[in-house]
């Protein structure tokens, strides 16, 4: 008789809806949303890949690509589309798929779905995020050279991460959402609020930095009227923090739970742990302050754990 957990593990990630709301496709930006769609078509086992969205160049490059295209999205007044109607329309296609929301700009590798399906097959309700590489790239990834991933990675890794501000793709079981206000897609806090939603429906944020190299395209904001400033502080901004309560209701990757390495999902690491990795003149100090007060914290059952980071295996 084969477990249900076995069955479960056996069975990981056999349906994956990888969905995003492209900007129109013209001159870098094109070349951009282009390398990353690509990159999503060959990921393996193979994904669902949609777009959403009617802007320019979306369908020919759906059918270019051979992938779904839903044209139809709700838009606010602006006309920017809304991450509700988005959601919505990607669940309609397959309600028990694992669902992954990814920004139109990122390149995704093969480490992706391998650390997507090693959460999947040991949590039942999670939220997978993690930080991007920051690439300058104008030219098409040449998908064709079968060491493109390498020379892609020697690229972006020679430069820096983006920051635990900055959440580019998200990866949960279908059912985590139920409902989502209207946000502006492509403005500020709607991703933040989505994590902090997670956490309130009781699923695991885990931060796959440490095993997954997605490339973050860096581009610039000429597809907003106003750029930058407006997709940062104008009223859609504004609107997206009013919709999701405020500030309170706003979480980075510095929240995440758990983090998933090579080895295992382990907790973050305290801001005293990586001072003390990283300032080899913290460590003296700090074994001192411990041999000092052994006497009394052993008095009171405290051991010297602070700097030791607890883990859970992936059993």
């Amino acid at each position: 008789m084969v477990s249900v957990s076995r069955t479960r593990r056996t069975n990981a990630l056999s349906r994956v809806t990888l969905f995003a709301v492209p900007k129109p496709f013209l001159g870098r930006i094109g070349t951009i949303q282009r390398n990353a769609i690509e990159s999503w078509v060959r990921l393996r086992p193979a994904c669902r890949v949609v777009l959403l969205g009617d802007d320019e160049g979306t369908a020919d490059v759906a059918r270019e690509l051979n992938v779904h295209h839903i044209p139809e999205v709700p838009r606010n007044e602006f006309g920017t589309p809304l991450l509700t109607g988005v959601f919505e329309a990607a669940r309609a296609l397959d309600d028990n798929a694992v669902m992954c929301y990814v920004n139109s700009d990122i390149i995704l590798l093969d480490d992706f779905l391998r650390a997507l399906g090693r959460i999947h097959s040991k949590r039942a309700r999670y939220l997978m995020v993690g930080q991007c590489w920051n690439l300058e790239l104008d030219a098409p990834v040449d998908f064709d050279d079968g060491r493109w991933q390498t020379r892609l990675l020697q690229l972006a890794t020679a430069g820096r991460r983006r920051g635990k501000s900055a959440i580019d793709y998200f990866a949960f079981p279908g059912d985590l959402y139920d409902a989502i206000p209207p946000f502006a897609i492509g403005r500020t806090y709607f991703d933040n609020w989505l994590l902090w939603k997670a956490g309130v429906r009781g699923a695991t944020i885990v931060d796959a930095t440490p095993v997954v190299d997605a490339v973050h395209q860096h581009h610039d904001y000429s597809h907003v009227a106003g750029g930058r400033d407006e997709a940062f502080s104008g009223p859609e901004a504004a609107e997206n923090l009013r919709l999701g309560g405020g500030l309170e209701h706003s979480d980075t990757i510095r929240d995440a739970s758990l983090v998933l390495t090579r080895r295992r999902l382990r907790r973050p690491e305290s801001p005293l742990t990586l001072e003390y990795h990283r300032n080899k003149w913290f460590r003296p100090a700090v074994w001192h302050m411990y041999a000092v007060t052994r006497p009394v914290r052993h008095r009171l059952g405290i051991r010297a754990g602070m700097f030791g980071a607890r883990r859970t295996r992936l059993r």
